[in-house]
């Protein structure tokens, strides 16, 4: 599916000490976000001074950090002075409306970044060490944290995934979208059909983001929940499209195909799943932001994994799906794929 697999490297000691040390580049960019770094050099005049007064901090502090930042091609220093890069103002300044600093509080989470100072415990035993089922434990407190703060990193994808379940239809219908959490997909499909009824599917306090943020849209009226894990509530229908969103990723191969089986139970004929996810390469180390999110399954959760696309194929054939497509999503590290019932 995709072409950009990494050449071999010459030979670098330097790359030992730069993975060693790239917490200093996470914690650096958490800085920068919670002090409003950001911000300050939006607004200008972006010197030392005016930078630590708008950030009530240091000025030695607020030099090396954003030095390091520039260092780390961050942010641009000119003249004693610093400025946004195109990445940093698009995505990072709070008043730019595509800014992704929220997703820096789910991700910088400690009860998730935790697991990896036990990596290689979790390797010799090929799950996670989190309590219980790490981010699959029912009920887990962290899917309302990644609900309120990863919508931005979202939103863009959900456009392309509505539009490819849609077809163009606007007539009648009804979507089941299973682990909506911030509930965009549904949403979005509801935006783009006006005659689309959306039901929701989480944990309940999660499904209360979903709701404000149907409100916010003006879809709340088409909008509904079904609160519960997705393996034991029954689903109803039927329905004409099914949304699994970053879902099966979680689990191992037994499991999706349990749980597709029963999506396709729950379809109409010639129904829809769609399902989106990091699907790397069949080598299983290219493209490298989708082959690497393996790491992120095996530190939480007991089995989940990246599934390439044979894979994934595999698993629509044996839940009994037919006409299964892939579609990347353009400037993201996503693929819908989607079969039919």
């Amino acid at each position: 599916m995709h072409s950009d697999s990494p050449a071999e490297a010459p030979l670098n000691p330097g790359l030992v000490f730069e993975m060693m040390q790239a917490h200093q580049r996470t914690s650096a960019l958490k800085a920068a976000i919670e002090l409003d770094v950001f911000r300050a050099v939006g607004e200008g005049p972006g010197d030392v001074a005016s930078i630590a007064r708008q950030c009530e901090a240091s000025e030695r502090g607020i030099r090396i950090l954003c030095d390091f930042l520039v260092i780390n091609s961050v942010l641009v220093k000119e003249d004693g002075h610093y400025r946004h890069t195109p990445t940093s103002a698009t995505f990072l300044d709070p008043r730019s409306p595509a800014c992704l600093a929220s997703v820096a509080h789910f991700l910088g989470n400690p009860g998730m970044r935790e697991a990896y100072d036990h990596l290689a415990e979790i390797v010799r035993s090929g799950r996670t060490v989190m309590p219980g089922d790490g981010s699959v434990e029912p009920d887990n407190p962290v899917w309302v944290q990644f609900a309120e703060t990863m919508a931005p990193m979202m939103a863009p994808v959900a456009g392309p995934l509505s539009a490819l379940v849609l077809e163009g239809s606007t007539a009648p219908m009804h979507v089941l979208d299973i682990a909506a959490g911030h509930g965009l997909f549904g949403i979005e499909v509801a935006k783009q059909n006006p005659q689309a009824r959306v039901t929701g599917l989480d944990w309940a306090a999660v499904l209360q983001v979903a709701l404000r943020n149907a409100n916010k849209a003006g879809v709340h009226e088409r909008y509904q929940t079904l609160p519960g894990s997705a393996f034991d509530v029954e689903f109803g229908g039927p329905y004409d499209a099914v949304l699994l969103t970053n879902f099966l990723h979680h689990f191992d191969q037994p499991t999706c195909v349990t749980l597709l089986k029963k999506v396709r139970a729950a379809l109409q004929p010639g129904g829809r799943a769609a399902t989106l996810e990091f699907v790397p390469n069949e080598d299983r180390v290219s493209p490298p932001m989708s082959a690497a999110f393996s790491m992120t399954m095996l530190a939480s959760t007991p089995a989940g994994d990246a599934y390439p696309l044979s894979e994934l194929s595999a698993m629509y054939n044996e839940a009994g799906f037919s006409g299964i497509t892939a579609h990347p999503i353009p400037m993201s590290p996503q693929t819908v794929v989607i079969g039919r019932a």
